[in-house]
């Protein structure tokens, strides 16, 4: 199993960033190339690169703004979770998207895409 985490400093309070990122239905607000998107109870369905990846909501923490989730469907691994968490820097936040993921040849590719879906997040704020 790989393990790895990305993360991104955003100009906002954590109580404004956590009602989109803890909002496990909004993710295709943030997120970069989703082409659908469905909220199926505690899974989501996303199309994107051509695939539809479904997800599986584990935990998700209202105080501690922790959400953690694991792709069940639709993309080739063995076994995945992901928790994303914000807290409090400065005047603003730090959104870390931490992720475990098998096979291990699988980590740059989360890795780059959860950067990317970071990069799309801060510029939500950034843009006023």
């Amino acid at each position: 199993m790989a393990s790895g985490a990305v993360d991104v400093s955003v100009a906002a309070p954590p109580d404004e960033v956590w009602k989109k990122v803890g909002d496990f239905g909004g993710v295709a607000d943030f997120f970069p190339g989703i082409d659908s998107f469905r909220l199926e109870g505690d899974e989501r369905v996303i199309g994107m690169f051509g695939m539809e990846i479904r997800e599986r909501l584990l935990a998700r923490n209202e105080a501690d703004r922790v959400l953690t989730y694991s792709v069940i469907e639709g993309v080739p691994v063995e076994s995945h979770t992901a928790t994303i968490s914000v807290q409090p820097e400065g005047e603003g936040s730090k959104v870390i998207w931490a992720y475990d993921v098998t096979p291990d040849e699988m980590a740059p590719v989360f890795g780059d895409t959860y950067k990317a879906a970071l990069a799309s997040l801060e510029n939500t704020f950034s843009a006023g």
